[in-house]
């Protein structure tokens, strides 16, 4: 080692000085500070997109119940809850008449629980007057 007026100098090549390992160590800290909150949102928007997946199988669901089991609904709103997936949704049903008397509109609107405020899913479909039932 070779001495200085300022006390002891490295030579080069010899290892870093404790201010540059401190350095990188903060460094190296920012990033994995980002990575990690970048982790925690992505766990937030799974959760938020398989609510969404399930609540649009409520809506369908729905639907198709009512299609198979040839339900002529009057026109008006409806409510009533669902669990899919081990999961409570809250959904609302307006059925519109059209121009065409054989037909209804049907919009489905699925919530989470417990206020209808937080629309997770949202489904227009049509029924059908089944047969036999007249106009």
């Amino acid at each position: 080692m070779m001495r200085s007026r300022h006390g002891l100098r490295r030579r080069d090549g010899e290892g870093f000085t404790l201010i540059e390992v401190l350095v990188a160590l903060a460094i190296i800290a920012v990033a994995l500070m980002a990575a990690l909150r970048a982790a925690g949102q992505g766990t937030g928007n799974v959760t938020e997109l398989r609510s969404r997946l399930l609540a649009g199988w409520v809506a369908q669901n729905l639907l198709v119940e009512q299609r198979a089991r040839g339900e002529w609904l009057p026109s008006g709103t409806y409510r009533g809850t669902a669990r899919q997936g081990n999961m409570d949704f809250i959904w609302r049903e307006e059925v519109i008449e059209t121009n065409n008397h054989a037909f209804r509109q049907v919009n489905i609107f699925v919530f989470a629980p417990p206020r209808e405020s937080h629309l997770l899913a949202h489904l227009t479909g049509f029924l059908t007057q089944p047969p036999g039932s007249g106009l």
